[in-house]
């Protein structure tokens, strides 16, 4: 008697053990390959952060004033300046002949010869004295017409001071009356040059 296979598809059981055992055979596979290798098989989740990013506008202003002076001004302001450098001058000439008369003893100066640089120091103070006196600055600005009051005062005090420096020097007594008259004549010069200062700062600076 015949035996007949009941099922028409014999096939269809064979191809899922294949399936089966491929897929098996691949897991096994990737295993082995990741710990021979020391791979990290897991997942890396990455995350995107956004940064917003913030502009700051500066609004900074400079502002920048200039003075423009009237050119008549600007004349007086170099005017003084140069009766300070003047004045610097004079200075230097006094205290080097008055220090020339203090060491004759090392310098050889006689007493003519410190006479007679004593009374020239005197004519330049003169002479310093008028340049300052004019010709001033203009009439139009009170405030410097005040200043320069003060500085033909002073100047004046310059002027006598060198003359009782002369007086000093044929005094009869043992240099004091010279010595202050020194003294006044140095205070009444750095005031001078400070009033200098002081006129030029104030008329640039308003």
């Amino acid at each position: 008697m015949e035996t007949f296979n009941q099922d028409p598809k014999p096939g269809r059981l064979v191809l899922p053990l294949v399936l089966i055992g491929m897929i098996a055979t691949t897991y096994t596979f990737v295993n082995r390959v990741a710990t021979n290798n020391d791979l990290d098989l897991s997942v890396t989740e990455e995350v995107a952060v956004e940064v917003e990013e913030t502009v700051t506008e500066d609004t900074t202003t400079t502002s920048t004033t200039t003075t423009t002076l009237p050119l008549e001004v600007v004349t007086y302001l170099e005017e003084i300046q140069g009766e300070k450098v003047q004045s610097d001058e004079l200075g230097q000439k006094v205290i080097e002949a008055n220090q020339k008369w203090d060491d004759r003893d090392e310098t050889g100066q006689d007493y003519q010869g410190a006479k007679d640089e004593f009374a020239n120091f005197i004519e330049d103070a003169e002479q310093f004295a008028a340049t300052v006196s004019e010709p001033g600055p203009p009439n139009t600005f009170a405030n410097l017409v005040t200043s320069h009051e003060e500085l033909k005062v002073l100047a004046n005090l310059i002027y006598e001071d060198t003359k009782e420096l002369l007086e000093g020097l044929t005094s009869s007594d043992t240099g004091e009356r010279r010595a202050a008259a020194l003294e006044a004549f140095n205070e009444h010069l750095t005031e001078f040059q400070l009033k200098v200062d002081e006129i030029i700062a104030s008329a640039t600076s308003s």
